[in-house]
C-alpha cells in the first residue's frame, strides 16, 4: 500500500512525502480548514509529525493520501479513510484555498471510496460534516452520499463549540 496512486478528473491522490510539510502547515494555519479540522497550533515540526502519522498505514486504521494537481506538483488537499474496521470507515478531507470550488474534494471523495470498496472490501462509509459548513454538504451530495440524518451537538471543532452534524454514507451496493 506504499506507493498507492489513484488518478481522478483534475487530481492526483498520491502518498504523502516529507517535502509536502510545508504546503500541509499553509493549509492547516487556514481559518476553513482549522474550523473544520482542529489540529490545535501548528508548528513546522508537527506539520512534519502529521505527514508522517498520515504516510505511515501499518497501523492499517487509516488510509489517507495527499490530493496533488495531475503533475504532481501542487497539494491541492487531502483524503484519508480512518476507522477502517469490520467493513466500515469514515471518511475526512480538506482542500487549500485555491482548490476550493473546482470539484477538487468531490473528485478525491469519490475515487477514494471507490477505492475503498473495491481494495479494501469496505461495505459503508461514512462522512460528517458540520450542518454549518455547507461546502462539505454539497461536497457529499455530489460524491454520491446521501443524507441520513442529524447528530445533535455530536462534535466539537476548532472554534471550541460543539455543532450539529449531517451523517452522509455510501455503501457498496449504492450505484
Amino acid at each position: 500500500m506504499d506507493d498507492v496512486r489513484l488518478a481522478a478528473p483534475g487530481v492526483l491522490l498520491r502518498p504523502w512525502r516529507a517535502a509536502d510539510a510545508p504546503a500541509v502547515l499553509a493549509a492547516l494555519r487556514d481559518p476553513a480548514v482549522t474550523t473544520w479540522n482542529p489540529q490545535g497550533d501548528m508548528d513546522e515540526a508537527r506539520a512534519r509529525e502529521w505527514v508522517r502519522r498520515r504516510a505511515d498505514w501499518s497501523a492499517g486504521d487509516h488510509a489517507s493520501l495527499a490530493v496533488a494537481d495531475p503533475g504532481d506538483t501542487a497539494l491541492l488537499g487531502s483524503v484519508s479513510l480512518s476507522g477502517i474496521g469490520g467493513g466500515h470507515a469514515n471518511i475526512g478531507y480538506w482542500t487549500v484555498p485555491a482548490a476550493r470550488g473546482r470539484g477538487v474534494a468531490t473528485a478525491a471523495v469519490r475515487r477514494l471510496t471507490g477505492w475503498g470498496f473495491a481494495m479494501l472490501g469496505l461495505h459503508r462509509v461514512e462522512l460528517f460534516h458540520a450542518v454549518a459548513n455547507p461546502a462539505s454538504c454539497r461536497v457529499a451530495e455530489r460524491a454520491g452520499y446521501p443524507l441520513e440524518g442529524t447528530l445533535r451537538e455530536s462534535h466539537r471543532y476548532g472554534d471550541g463549540r460543539r455543532h450539529d452534524e449531517h451523517l452522509h454514507a455510501r455503501l457498496a451496493t449504492d450505484p
